[in-house]
């Protein structure tokens, strides 16, 4: 069995441990979850309204989910680190194996367009009415940022291409088309995040962006 200690912080995190068994939030019937967000127990079988679990064998059960989820994801060969691999284990595990195998999220990573990926996840924040779920889009946020992880860690002169760029800056047409497309391939909870942290404001005098 493997250490998937990162994508089961995250799975803990967001699911909290259930002693007893609850029901689906939308139709107040099946699947019944319990432990760690476990539906299905080792040997196949549903969990079922009433049963219960200890934090040990919900432990049990969530290791035993994380693997196989693992070895599924593993045996598609998309060419993953081990950071964009628990990253989708803990996603999988949230939205389920079939609807992860039919999404666009594999299509994309064939094509190592991992940027496209991880903003094809953040997505996934929606139940059936089409309602956000809160506790989704920060979920989603930590699976996306331990998916780029290493891909991020390795882009070691990222931060002096920005800087050069800021520094640089003429409104060429050329320059501008390229920080549109970059701003469509950016997360735009990363967007909104650098936005407050850059303390962009409206200049009335000259109606130019500044910082303050």
């Amino acid at each position: 069995m493997s250490d998937y200690s990162r994508a089961i912080k995250i799975i803990k995190t967001f699911e909290g441990f259930n002693e007893k068994a609850y029901p689906d939030p939308e139709t107040g019937e099946g699947p019944y979850t319990l432990g760690y967000g476990t539906q299905y127990y080792p040997d196949g079988s549903p969990v079922k309204k009433g049963h219960c679990c200890t934090k040990q064998k919900a432990m049990e059960y969530l290791l035993k989910e994380v693997n196989v989820i693992g070895k599924e994801i593993q045996s598609l060969n998309l060419g993953l680190d081990s950071s964009m691999l628990e990253a989708l284990i803990s996603f999988v595990h949230s939205i389920g194996w079939h609807p992860f195998l039919y999404s666009n999220i594999i299509d994309i990573c064939e094509k190592e367009n991992w940027i496209n990926a991880g903003e094809e996840m953040t997505r996934w924040i929606f139940d059936n009415q089409h309602q956000v779920i809160g506790n989704l889009i920060e979920r989603r946020r930590e699976e996306v940022a331990l998916f780029l992880a290493e891909l991020n860690a390795n882009a070691w002169t990222s931060g002096e291409i920005l800087l050069k760029a800021f520094r640089n800056y003429s409104a060429f047409p050329n320059e501008v088309r390229a920080i549109r497309t970059l701003e469509t391939q950016i997360n735009p909870y990363v967007l909104a995040e650098f936005a407050n942290n850059f303390c962009m404001t409206q200049n009335p005098e000259n109606n130019l962006l500044y910082t303050s």
